[in-house]
């Protein structure tokens, strides 16, 4: 390469005359081959400190087009996986990128190259640069990115920061994809771009499918509500990858899903959306594949006091097992609001059946302490999860609801109205016996 370095360097010389000839006259095409082949001069000498000396010199030149930087960006893309070593790849990825930063027509390319750089930051462990390259770019403005490229780089984001424990970002991510946009029907023809839109470009071939995005897509979610213990949020995610055609037509994908399914509904605490999940998880055909875990849900399902022990002592294996593929994090904390869910479910059972009862009985039918049925009991009024007063002096709850003023009045009225209605009843009933008897004396 040295001893052909003059001659290369006569050769870029005479195309960069070429280049300015063709730039002046607003050749395009003529401006572009002469950008091109200079790179490929350079690429074909392995002089890789030069191609990135002449990347930048023909950006910087005074009027030049965008065609052309845009042609000798995509070329020099080409070049980035037969770099000799490490420290060449990266320096070329970071020219590439200081000549594309701020250019609309070049967006695309940054963003592929900064997903680049990113991934050798990552393999290098430096997984908070890598995290941080990422979040310079929102690939969500760019009209001419694939959809399925767009969700992938996003998705992306998402992942490097829930590596890096930046979970408020990785919500903030998030949410810049919809769940809505993984129920498109990807079946319908492409409609040819109208004249004045921008046309969109293919995704590269790695890029997933917008299927198996989707299932990245709420996995990436699940490690998310998985720091936050939101079992309910993890279930609808478990529930919509269950949902996946490619998981439904495999029991060896879609009995796994199901299981957590069932085990994180057990988990979420009762509310109506965890309530409409549960039945219609319940009238699942697939469910009597797995038997135990319908039990498991009939017996939420069913108006009757769940005794614990005897719950435990059933569903301990199916638990512990399942323990190990929540998340190490859950472990034990998963036991103690198993435990919870079966005394709120308790507490609730008795509410429909007694109108009052005393803090005694009630801590006898839970299997607690009188002190541990009052507080599980205060903590569900607080969180309104039902209606329910304590004297405490007298040792009694009373499940009524309390009413106000005017329910009060509204109430009395109705009863008031009732009773003069019986009343002007027994009138004419005696009136209409009295008439009756008159006429049977008379004719006597």
């Amino acid at each position: 390469m040295e001893n052909g370095g003059g001659h290369l360097e006569a050769k870029i010389e005479t195309l960069l005359n070429v280049e300015k000839q063709m730039r002046q006259a607003g050749d395009v095409v003529g401006t572009r081959k002469a950008v091109t082949d200079i790179l490929q001069l350079c690429f074909d000498a392995g002089a890789w400190k030069t191609l990135n000396d002449q990347i930048v010199l023909i950006s910087k030149r005074r009027g030049q087009l965008k065609q052309a930087v845009q042609a000798m960006v995509q070329q020099a893309m080409q070049y980035i996986d037969q770099t000799p070593d490490l420290d060449t790849k990266v320096e070329l990825i970071k020219t590439l990128n200081n000549v594309s930063a701020g250019k609309i027509y070049v967006e695309i390319e940054r963003a592929r190259l900064i997903k680049k750089l990113a991934k050798i930051k990552e393999e290098q462990g430096l997984i908070a640069e890598a995290a941080e390259l990422m979040q310079e770019i929102a690939v969500e403005t760019f009209g001419a990115m694939a959809k399925t490229e767009k969700i992938a780089f996003i998705l992306e984001q998402v992942r490097l920061c829930l590596d890096r424990e930046d979970y408020v970002r990785a919500q903030i991510l998030s949410r810049k994809i919809s769940p809505r946009v993984f129920e498109a029907d990807t079946s319908k023809e492409k409609k040819k771009p109208k004249e004045g839109e921008s046309i969109v470009e293919e995704p590269p071939a790695d890029i997933p499918s917008l299927l198996e995005l989707k299932q990245i897509y709420y996995q990436l979610m699940i490690r998310y509500y998985v720091h936050s213990n939101d079992y309910l949020e993890i279930c609808r995610c478990y529930k919509s990858i269950y949902e996946i055609p490619s998981v439904k037509e495999d029991p060896a994908l879609w009995i796994p899903v199901l299981r957590k399914i069932c085990w994180y509904l057990v988990l979420s605490p009762h509310d109506p959306m965890q309530s409409s999940l549960l039945n219609s998880t319940l009238e699942d055909r697939n469910l009597s594949e797995i038997p135990y875990f319908k039990s498991l849900l009939k017996q939420l399902v069913t108006m009757e006091v769940i005794q614990w022990t005897a719950l435990w002592d059933t569903f301990k294996e199916e638990f512990e097992s399942e323990k190990t593929r929540f998340g190490g994090s859950l472990g034990e904390k998963a036991t103690e609001d198993l435990k919870l869910r079966v005394i709120e479910h308790n507490i609730l059972v008795v509410s429909k059946y007694y109108s009052r009862i005393t803090l005694k009985r009630l801590a006898d039918l839970l299997c607690l302490t009188t002190q541990e049925a009052e507080k599980h009991l205060s903590d569900m009024v607080v969180s309104k999860a039902l209606v329910a007063k304590i004297d405490r002096p007298m040792g009694v709850v009373c499940f009524q609801v309390a009413k106000d003023s005017n329910d009060i009045l509204n109430t009395w009225a109705s009863n008031l109205e009732k009773l003069l209605d019986l009343v002007e009843k027994s009138c004419h009933q005696i009136h209409k016996e009295t008439m009756v008897h008159k006429a049977a004396v008379l004719k006597v």
